[in-house]
């Protein structure tokens, strides 16, 4: 099959160059026209694709070839651009910026050629003129493979800066499809972990993607990068769906060679119990606990699970007949007094999980589920303290599960990104959920009970089984 979907990738030099205003900007504009935009974002970030879904109305998605294997990425791009006008892509980092020491891999440019999009290359231009031909030139023949489709030229101090760069660029053979100058109504605000994320500024965040679409609407070439976009060829990558993934995947692939860490005690229960119909599976949302990947939710579904969301800040009970428990990434920190002052549901967690039920807690959720966050209180399931920390601890990791769990049999071999600013210092009687190869080799996480707790975010699409074994240790507590 073939996805024939036009797609552009807005992608940078680096950092800071202002992707994120242009690409989230655009789908606001391609929207405000009436066309249905897919929104997507190279790479693992979770905040990005929150205001991407404001932008263009529909659920944004991540790209990570890291995560998920370069295989999927065509499938899952087709998964979530189904039935659309057109695609918007945000690269991440700079264009030709992957996962460290690992080539191209989960690069911008990487994914551009993976789904065969043509780039538009979105320039700083706030501290140079002439020099923009130089860079631009440098990245378009970079790798002939990547087509650079246009330039959209950023923080442009006046007119006559503009028509220095544009001269300047006349001979690079790369179209200029806009120029935008600063302006403070598109700022989002920053915090220790970057942008604040949309669930957490309501008005605000629709004011400043309301001025994104509008600047980039007068400032770029609409039907120019519109005509960009169909300009990419067939795809050819079936959608991927979750059923047939889950289907795919078959029973669980055979445990890998011993792990060199240190053995864990934490082991499923023994046999493979009939699992009944529709186990309700109770999934953190909120402000605090906005980390997620659509993908996980339509796993669960697929597997037989009533997915269920409740919000940790104002609902005091989980839901009814709740039989299992995931709380993902997200900001605890930011909220930890809050969290604290929910006692009963904090006590309903932690009766849960005492029950046995099945309980998956990554990065935030996993301070959720510690004695105390800060001197905060928190739900006490694990005996462990977590504080803030002023060492950011970030990157990809390889990771095989030390022992059993209700997400993995012992040997799983998963892919994993750790993204955090805190600490946690574990008491006694836990085991560790996952071995890490990352900067140095560890053993990391907590599995207990039913208990699955790690700082490591995970893409279930990667590895479908995981979401069949958790709906199916909920089915059977």
């Amino acid at each position: 099959m073939v996805t024939s979907v036009p797609r552009l990738v807005v992608a940078a030099p680096a950092s800071g160059s202002g992707k994120t205003t242009v690409a989230t900007g655009l789908m606001a504009a391609l929207a405000g026209r009436g066309l249905a935009v897919s929104p997507h974002k190279v790479g693992p970030d979770y905040i990005d694709p929150g205001y991407h879904t404001l932008a263009a109305g529909r659920t944004g998605r991540n790209l990570d070839a890291y995560l998920c294997g370069p295989e999927l990425i065509g499938p899952l791009f087709a998964h979530g651009a189904r039935g659309c006008d057109v695609a918007v892509v945000e690269g991440v980092m700079g264009l030709y910026d992957g996962a460290a020491g690992e080539g191209e891999l989960a690069s911008t440019a990487q994914v551009a050629k993976l789904l065969g999009a043509p780039v538009v290359l979105v320039v700083d231009a706030s501290a140079q003129s002439r020099s923009v031909a130089a860079l631009v030139h440098g990245f378009a023949t970079w790798d002939p493979a990547v087509r650079i489709g246009g330039v959209i030229l950023n923080k442009v101090a006046s007119d006559r800066h503009e028509a220095l760069l544009q001269e300047a660029l006349e001979s690079v053979g790369v179209p200029v499809l806009g120029a935008l100058r600063r302006a403070a109504a598109v700022s989002t605000p920053s915090r220790h972990l970057g942008l604040v994320p949309v669930a957490e500024r309501d008005a605000a965040a629709v004011a400043a993607v309301a001025a994104m679409g509008a600047m980039v609407a007068d400032g770029c070439d609409l039907e120019g990068l519109l005509r960009l976009a169909r300009g990419a060829g067939p795809l050819p990558a079936a959608a991927w769906d979750p059923a047939e993934a889950l289907a795919a995947s078959g029973a669980e692939p055979p445990p890998a060679p011993a792990p060199v860490f240190p053995a864990g005690t934490g082991r499923p229960r023994p046999g493979a119990p009939h699992r009944p119909a529709g186990p309700r599976i109770a999934v953190a949302g909120g402000a605090a606990f906005t980390f997620s990947y659509a993908e996980h939710t339509e796993l669960l579904t697929a597997a037989g699970a009533d997915v269920v969301p409740f919000d940790p800040l104002r609902d005091e009970r989980l839901p009814e007949g709740t039989r299992g428990l995931i709380v993902g990434g997200g900001f605890p920190e930011v909220y930890a007094e809050e969290l604290s002052a929910n006692e009963p549901l904090r006590g309903a967690v932690a009766a849960l999980a005492a029950s046995g039920a099945p309980v998956a807690a990554e990065c935030a959720g996993l301070l959720y589920l510690c004695r105390d966050l800060d001197g905060s209180p928190m739900c006490g399931v694990l005996d462990a303290g977590a504080r803030m920390s002023e060492r950011l601890t970030l990157g990809y990791r390889d990771a095989v599960a030390v022992g059993g769990s209700v997400l993995a049999g012992a040997g799983t071999r998963m892919r994993g990104h750790e993204f955090h600013r805190t600490v946690v210092e574990p008491g006694a009687g836990t085991a560790p959920a996952w071995g890490v190869r990352g900067p140095e080799r560890r053993v990391e996480g907590f599995v207990q009970q039913g208990v699955h707790a790690s700082y490591l975010h995970t893409h279930w699409a990667s590895r479908p089984g995981v979401a069949r074994r958790f709906v199916e240790r909920c089915a059977a507590s």
